[in-house]
């Protein structure tokens, strides 16, 4: 076992209050089994829940259904083991708090693994910044496209680029980084949360009401026909990716739990949340993927919200898009909070004596309270976002990007960092059947990774240079 340097420890026995944070200060813990669903939420349904009905087409009505449930089941296995984590030796009243999953791979697995890690998870959280941002940008030009249908009508040449509607979501997102920690952000994911259940349910609304429409059920048991079985291949296998990048949230579960209350212990109020929040989701997600499938077929686009198979009622299309606008200004911040925390604790351990990186000046504005800025926080998280922007533009291909990032990053960070700790935490024995078990879940899960990375790389490669 890696083990935590003392720095890292700074972890009371039972306390309500965690070590203290840049500015010096002590962070209390009053999260709740709601605030935790909050942020799981917000963490969970964000651009993944839109891509549904394309992934469930490729899939068609039988495999579809199935991998959305199977993801879920999976997503609820590897949140329970590293609930487990948070606590050493024990897991509701160890006296070490594992505040991070950076944190934990090292402390249980080593300096290695921790390395490794450290790449995966920046860049999977790094990643879901530029998803968000694309699809920041998606829905606002949906919006005005939207209106111009609705005015000119469904043949209108409603043309609209997404540069700029990238460039304003990145400039706010500078403004918004500045807040300080996931202490911060209860009120935010509380918003995100709500919007996200209001574009969820507005999807499924529409998706529903069209079959209605339509008086029928459209799709097949194998789903969208494609001209040779390799293409067929490479669409499904696109379709895990993107199914996969709807559910896991492991790379803050440990962030999240850390803003927990001990009583109960922090394990057993994440787990509740945890199964709480996968199963609304996977309701959501079955509602907006099933019905979206059953209301356009073949035709299926790869976005419900913003690929316009729905053109009325505009001002519900409007209102859906402007909520997942909303909720994907919180969704980032969720994501990007663990890279700031990780980046800025290293800086200053690296540079203890530098005022650029450690020094905070307070200045106090009329009727608000007292504002701390640090410069090197200002400059990194700056910094950041313009990075995701940028990639964003590059390659604003919504779908092909979802699969790539969410078969890549799944199994190290969902399945094979939290099993390989939950191991080392419970002190399970080789070939025992808890071992065996939990060994082949992992191999299982990393097969449907590596299709869901192929698939998505051609799609990727495909969509750019085809």
């Amino acid at each position: 076992m890696g083990g935590l340097s003392e720095e890292e420890q700074q972890l009371p026995l039972v306390g309500s209050f965690s070590s203290p944070d840049a500015s010096g200060e002590q962070i209390e813990r009053t999260g709740t089994i709601w605030t935790a669903l909050a942020y799981i939420i917000t963490g969970v349904i964000g651009a993944g829940v839109l891509s549904l009905a394309w992934s469930t087409a490729q899939l068609g009505w039988i495999a579809g259904p199935l991998c959305i449930l199977a993801f879920a089941g999976v997503t609820i296995v590897s949140s329970n083991l590293l609930a487990d984590c948070y606590r050493y030796p024990d897991p509701e009243f160890g006296h070490i708090r594992i505040r991070s999953y950076i944190q934990a791979v090292k402390f249980y697995l080593g300096d290695k693994s921790k390395n490794i890690c450290v790449v995966l998870a920046q860049e999977s959280l790094w990643g879901t910044g530029v998803t968000y941002t694309i699809t920041t940008a998606k829905s606002i030009r949906a919006i005005q496209k939207s209106n111009c249908y609705h005015k000119e009508g469904h043949d209108a040449p409603c043309a609209y680029g997404d540069t700029t509607y990238m460039l304003i979501f990145g400039a706010f997102q500078i403004f918004v980084s500045q807040i300080p920690d996931f202490h911060n952000m209860e009120w935010l994911s509380i918003v995100a949360a709500i919007m996200s259940f209001t574009y969820s349910f507005i999807g499924f609304g529409l998706g529903f009401a069209k079959v209605i429409e339509n008086g029928t059920i459209k799709g097949s048991l194998t789903g969208v026909p494609a001209s040779n079985i390799a293409d067929k291949l490479w669409l499904a296998f696109q379709a895990l990716g993107d199914i996969a990048f709807a559910y896991p949230y492991s790379i803050i579960l440990l962030e999240i739990q850390d803003t927990l209350k001990s009583t109960p212990p922090e394990n057993k109020t994440m787990k509740k949340a945890s199964i709480f929040a996968i199963l609304i989701t996977t309701f959501f997600y079955l509602c907006c993927g099933c019905f979206g499938y059953a209301a356009f077929g073949n035709d299926t686009p790869g976005n419900l919200l913003t690929g316009f198979g729905f053109y009325e009622p505009f001002w519900l299309v409007d209102f859906a898009n402007a909520c997942i606008v909303l909720h994907l200004v919180g969704g980032y911040q969720i994501f990007s909070q663990p890279v700031f925390a990780f980046f800025e604790r290293w800086f200053t351990q690296k540079y203890p004596n530098s005022v650029f990186v450690n020094k905070f000046f307070t200045f106090k504005l009329p009727s608000l309270p007292p504002l701390k800025v640090n410069l090197f926080r200002i400059c990194f998280r700056t910094v950041y976002v313009v990075s995701t922007t940028a990639i964003a533009m590059i390659f604003p291909y919504f779908n092909q990007v979802l699969g790539v990032l969410g078969a890549f990053n799944f199994w190290p960070l969902a399945i094979y960092f939290p099993v390989e700790m939950y191991f080392v935490q419970k002190k399970i024995i080789p070939w025992t059947r808890k071992w065996i078990v939990l060994r082949t879940f992992s191999i299982i899960c990393l097969f449907i990774t590596i299709a869901g990375l192929i698939g998505s790389i051609e799609g990727l490669i495909s969509a750019r240079f085809g």
